[in-house]
């Protein structure tokens, strides 16, 4: 009888019923089983939500829906553009920038290569980079922010992993940083291989540029300053962010309209935080049984048996993960997979704002992973490329971001650096 309820929920899953609803009714039919009250779903559902952390993800999901609506893309590239453009490698660097900054802010890869797209793969054509090429940094680059604050799934695994947020942020820095250099480095050598000519600097420019993305260059380092100088808390950092894009959006720049604009994103982005907020209750409810239940425990008994030590579990783990980053989104991978990952590299001495730098990386990577990640059918959706093409496009900068992941995984000095520094 048991293995014919999971081969059902597999089949629900397999037929695309909404993630939270399978995942519910695993919950379910698990607390009946073992004659718990099945109200204990929903307590947890309230936990969660009583959790003041919680309110920083619809303030930021709804600052992101106003910048991907807005024309910040188009004043982030020509910006990019202005002063990067005539470095070897300038317009490479400035779609890795413009995605890694835009992302950190939307929290969604798709976004920003729906977003940035139509802006950033024209501009590589018409400066000889091959379609490849382009298609291939385009489709990686989507997920590049995902290390940097304030992006959501660094704050949502803070919140399920109970580490503190701030040391979180600052640990994504230079692991993020590391990326976009060992992408960078190709680029440079590939603008040389494709004899790319170099644009003069052109002050004018650039300050012309400056002017018009003026309100939108403070926005990071009002929020990173004002929460590493104790100024305010992640969450009011999120209602500071909010305030400010809506001032700029609606009365500086005269991006949207208060009336027929606004209404709507926050109606879309409320969307999209109710359904992870329903994901995360169920999830965080079936999680208690299974937890109830011992089962990441005897997942640890037969790993031990196995497992010796703490690296080949972290192999294994990439391994996992880069899998899960393939087939799930990454908000529900969190909400899912970090419960029960996190008692297991605990027991290996994973420091654990580390496990989540390593967590969120593999996820990131899994976006643009062949043969199902996400980023891939988005991008042959978006450039009207058969998906078979994005997949050989995209198998250097897999490489690449591969021997990163090797380095953020086994050198825990690259995340854990500035939080000692700072004493976080």
């Amino acid at each position: 009888m048991t293995l014919l309820i999971v081969a059902s929920i597999f089949f629900l899953a397999f037929l695309g019923t909404p993630l939270f609803a399978v995942i519910g009714l695993a919950a379910l039919i698990s607390f009946h089983t073992a004659d718990i009250d099945s109200a204990a779903i929903f307590i947890e559902l309230y936990r969660i939500a009583g959790n003041p952390t919680l309110i920083a993800i619809p303030l930021f999901t709804f600052a992101g829906f106003i910048l991907a609506n807005g024309k910040t893309p188009e004043r982030l590239a020509r910006l990019s553009q202005a002063i990067l453009g005539g470095i070897p490698g300038g317009v490479p660097l400035v779609v890795l920038v413009a995605c890694a900054f835009f992302t950190a802010f939307t929290g969604a890869s798709g976004v920003t290569i729906i977003a940035l797209g139509g802006l950033l793969y024209p501009l590589m054509l018409k400066e000889m980079y091959s379609k490849d090429f382009s298609l291939g940094l385009m489709t990686s680059s989507g997920s590049l922010g995902l290390l940097f604050p304030p992006s959501l799934p660094l704050i949502l695994y803070a919140l399920i992993a109970q580490v503190n947020i701030d040391r979180l942020f600052l640990a994504g820095i230079i692991p993020g940083l590391l990326m976009i250099f060992l992408l960078t480095l190709y680029s440079i050598s590939k603008s040389r291989t494709f004899n790319i000519s170099l644009h003069s600097f052109d002050g004018k420019d650039a300050l012309s540029a400056i002017r018009q993305a003026a309100w939108d260059i403070p926005l990071p380092f009002i929020i990173l300053i004002g929460i590493y100088s104790g100024i305010f808390t992640v969450t009011e950092a999120a209602a500071v962010t909010v305030i400010y894009v809506l001032v700029i959006a609606i009365w500086v720049n005269k991006d949207l309209h208060p009336v027929h604009d606004i209404p709507c994103l926050m109606k879309e982005s409320m969307v999209l935080v109710g359904a992870i907020l329903i994901i995360l209750g169920t999830a965080m409810g079936f999680t208690n049984y299974l937890i109830d239940e011992q089962v990441p425990m005897q997942i640890l008994d037969v790993m031990k048996q196995h497992i010796d030590d703490k690296i080949t579990f972290l192999i294994l783990l990439n391994i996992f993960l880069l899998a899960v980053g393939c087939m799930m989104d990454i908000f529900s991978a969190i909400i899912v997979v970090v419960p029960l990952v996190v008692p297991i590299a605990q027991s290996y001495g994973v420091d654990m704002v580390h496990l989540g730098i390593i967590f969120l990386t593999n996820l990131e990577i899994g976006y643009s992973t062949p043969p199902v990640g996400i980023n891939l059918f988005i991008s042959s959706s978006r450039f009207s490329e058969p998906v078979v093409t994005l997949y050989r496009a995209v198998l250097p900068f897999l490489g690449l971001r591969l021997i990163a992941l090797f380095f953020i995984t086994y050198f825990p000095i690259l995340s854990l650096f500035i939080p000692h520094l700072f004493g976080r």
